[in-house]
């Protein structure tokens, strides 16, 4: 036995080292082991560098094809300012001033305007279709070019004076935001106003020209000090009422009477949008306050949203504007001769009800900034609205 295990022992130490390991390893040749080290390096190296890869940002690691369009995102940063001005060319200086004076003429008070003239002047060209003349065209665009230099001094004029306010409500704004200089943002109120009042006193005589004269001056004394008439409640709404509400649909619906050489007269339909949107201007200033309570508080302005909280006053001017619908509403009863009852009754029902909605969805959101700002939208729409169902309110009677 002693023997058999002398040899066992003998023939393992013949054996060497290659006895001692695996099988596998043993069929192994040794240069194919050395050989596939330098590649278990490599495929680990590559496992880590994608690791790290995936941990990077997207930005870091998009396909070659997106960095080629850094050359268009620099050209979008140019036209929203944010290129240094000496970085910038004269194309990109153009682009961001034109857009920076969009936003200076508050679009939509512009929309407002446009749909407000054009629709009092379609009452006036329904009712006398026989004198229509194309060749007036040139002068209702002047009109409407008139109104539009009106409306951008105005709010210009506003911006200029209430910019440490907008700085907090409105920082969008471009004089706030440093898009326009209070030089420049001066020289485009002059511009406008002396521009409004060439148009109309070169083509619409005097009446209208004092009208329009007039209304300047309240947009001037409503934002400008020592009057600011903005600071009090009262006298604000009744400022943005008459401009909104008498001056603009009276003044157009002359102008556009005295356009056809005809005298002016009352229409049911002006009779009942004027009276409509007087309240309703009432409306509009008594709540556009309501995203600035923040600012307004800040620096001291009082309006309606400050004294009396944000809640009471969407519910007063949500209550106003149904008790206007309910009225068109009635007169379309009252009066079947005068007005249409499906797009006077029908339309300012439809209306009424998608403000109730609008109510009762910014309650329930508790009057969150951005449930205020969707509100005060919604009331600036339905004012659009509004415009739009006029010319049909006497539809076939």
């Amino acid at each position: 036995m002693q023997r058999l295990q002398m040899q066992a022992m003998q023939q393992n130490r013949a054996a060497g080292p290659a006895a001692a390991q695996p099988a596998g390893l043993r069929q192994a040749p040794v240069a194919a082991v050395a050989a596939a080290a330098p590649r278990q390096r490599l495929a680990w190296r590559q496992r880590q560098q994608q690791q790290l890869v995936q941990q990077q940002p997207w930005q870091q690691r998009q396909p070659q094809r997106c960095r080629r369009s850094s050359l268009a995102v620099s050209a979008s940063a140019a036209r929203a300012g944010a290129l240094n001005p000496e970085e910038r060319t004269a194309a990109q200086k153009i682009v961001a001033f034109k857009e920076a004076f969009w936003k200076f003429l508050r679009p939509h008070t512009i929309r407002g305007t446009i749909l407000g003239s054009s629709a009092v002047t379609a009452i006036a060209l329904l009712e006398n279709t026989g004198l229509i003349d194309w060749a007036l065209l040139p002068r209702a665009a002047l009109g409407v070019l008139a109104l539009l230099c009106g409306n951008g001094y105005i709010v210009g004029i506003n911006q200029i004076y209430d910019v440490e306010i907008d700085a907090v409500n409105k920082p969008f704004l471009p004089v706030a935001a440093g898009e326009l200089s209070k030089g420049a943002a001066w020289a485009l109120c002059l511009l406008l106003a002396a521009g409004g009042v060439a148009i109309t006193a070169l083509n619409f005589g005097s009446l209208i020209t004092s009208l329009y004269c007039f209304g300047l001056f309240l947009g001037t004394i409503y934002s400008v000090p020592p009057l600011r008439l903005k600071r009090s409640a009262v006298a604000a709404f009744m400022i943005i009422a008459t401009v909104r509400g008498f001056l603009l649909n009276f003044g157009v619906y002359h102008a556009a009477r005295a356009a056809l050489g005809l005298p002016f007269a009352w229409n049911p339909s002006i009779t009942f949008i004027t009276a409509f949107v007087t309240l309703f201007a009432t409306v509009i200033a008594i709540t556009k306050d309501l995203p600035d309570i923040e600012g307004d508080q800040q620096f001291g302005i009082e309006t309606f949203a400050t004294r009396m909280g944000v809640r009471n006053i969407a519910f007063l001017g949500s209550g106003l504007l149904v008790a206007n619908y309910v009225g068109a509403i009635a007169a379309a009863l009252r009066f079947p001769a005068l007005f249409n009852i499906w797009t006077m009754g029908g339309g300012h029902a439809l209306l009424a009800l998608v403000l109730i909605y609008k109510t009762i969805k910014l309650d329930a959101a508790r009057y969150s900034q951005q449930a205020i700002k969707d509100y005060y939208a919604a009331i600036w729409l339905n004012f659009y609205c509004e415009y739009l169902l006029l010319p049909f309110l006497a539809w076939g009677v």
